[in-house]
């Protein structure tokens, strides 16, 4: 097997600490792929970028806020559409906090946006487009993984990075 060449991407899956609450956001109908479908936000990350400013530039562009890095969920390998090399990716799901909801501005890429408590969220992700199903998957990882994260860590990792170099 060869060498793989990947897109990469990132999610920033926000939670809000005041309300409790995951926030979805709703990809547009002009979009070309899973138009309507609920999500977190989602991007590539350009060449030459790392991924946490790629996160930090996704959520300023989609959102107009700035979040608190608070850990990695996980990371991913999909597919774009068509399982073919110039739709593969490779990326790595984040688990941010956002201490003032009301905030948020979006953009062209979403219709509306929600803040729902876990059980509504998935509850809406599992009604939606099948392609977008892992965000179900990462909400319902996160609500286990912020109870088991001490506070002290939680600190450093918003006050430092996860990328080295």
């Amino acid at each position: 097997m060869s060498n793989g060449r990947f897109i990469a991407g990132i999610a920033a899956l926000i939670w809000s600490p005041r309300t409790e609450e995951y926030l979805l956001l709703r990809r547009s109908e002009q979009k070309d792929y899973a138009p309507g479908a609920w999500e977190c936000v989602t991007g590539r990350v350009d060449q030459g970028e790392g991924f946490e400013d790629a996160l930090h530039r996704e959520v300023r562009e989609e959102l107009g806020v700035k979040v608190q890095v608070d850990a990695i969920l996980g990371t991913t390998h999909f597919y774009r559409g068509e399982p073919i090399p110039e739709n593969e990716l490779v990326g790595v799901i984040y688990l941010c906090t956002l201490s003032i909801s009301t905030s948020i501005r979006i953009g062209p890429e979403h219709s509306e946006y929600r803040w729902l408590p876990a059980d509504q969220a998935i509850e809406l992700l599992t009604a939606s487009d099948p392609t977008t199903q892992w965000a179900k998957q990462i909400i319902q990882r996160a609500e286990t993984i912020r109870t088991l994260l001490p506070e002290k860590l939680v600190e450093f990792q918003r006050n430092s990075s996860f990328e080295f170099g």
